[in-house]
């Protein structure tokens, strides 16, 4: 069991972590960057070590993108099919890594993969959540025409999170892409209402409702930025939040 006589200095005791599949590849082009492997699971391991219960659910972006392979005439089923799978392999790397700094971590899949990954269910993942492992959430929701978003505010429902944080490229929600607009405004607050109306692409829109009808807030920070995921943990860093006021 997880030593929780540390929780008392951290706002959050159950965190659903989003990570990209883009994440993964560092500077690269393609595929998992060793280097970025390490960064995510040192930083889990600060928040684990702080007494912070973490699920964890990676997108495949940097292997496989289904949606982009439908766009160009595939079908969108065994287009997604292929995306999940990637999901699985960004998963095993992210557990490697995990257990290289020395945590205990599970990989659950929502497609039935049983010689590399547990089966998803919730009582099961409640039950390594518990005892202290970092759970890895594999398959997205196990069903095509879903993305690893909705995946993400799924089991953040599930797991009953106390706060969905998604880690990006950029340090939070702009009202435009901060890459192409010198001019586009940061918000340090925002809500779920606000987002949904203002079509703000910080998740797909079901992973929207799904956060706000479970009344689960949403943390938007840079992955890039090495120990922000554990320092707004304790109450510090630089991010946007979502919530319902």
């Amino acid at each position: 069991m997880p030593d929780n006589s540390t929780t008392s200095n951290v706002p959050y005791h159950r965190v659903l972590l989003k990570v990209s599949g883009e994440a993964l590849m560092g500077d690269q082009a393609f595929g998992i960057d060793p280097g970025m492997i390490s960064q995510v699971a040192d930083d889990i391991k600060a928040a684990v070590e702080a007494g912070v219960s973490v699920g964890l659910v990676v997108g495949g972006g940097n292997i496989f993108r289904g949606v982009s392979l439908a766009a160009g005439g595939a079908d969108r089923v065994s287009a997604d099919h292929m995306g999940m799978l990637a999901t699985v392999m960004n998963a095993i790397a992210l557990r490697m890594g995990l257990e290289a700094a020395g945590l205990n971590a599970v990989v659950m899949s929502a497609i039935e993969t049983p010689e590399i990954a547990e089966s998803y269910s919730q009582r099961r993942a409640l039950e390594h959540l518990d005892a202290g492992r970092v759970v890895i959430f594999a398959g997205g929701t196990g069903n095509p025409f879903f993305t690893t978003d909705t995946a993400a505010a799924l089991r953040a429902a599930e797991i009953r999170a106390d706060v969905l944080m998604k880690a990006t490229q950029v340090d939070g929600i702009y009202d435009a892409d901060p890459e192409k607009h010198a001019s586009a405004k940061r918000f340090d607050r925002i809500t779920h209402s606000d987002v949904l109306a203002r079509g703000l692409r910080v998740m797909d829109t079901a992973a929207v409702a799904l956060t706000q009808e479970n009344d689960i807030p949403i943390i938007v920070f840079s992955i890039h930025e090495k120990g922000q995921f554990s320092e707004i943990l304790r109450g510090g860093g630089r991010f946007t939040l979502v919530s319902n006021d």
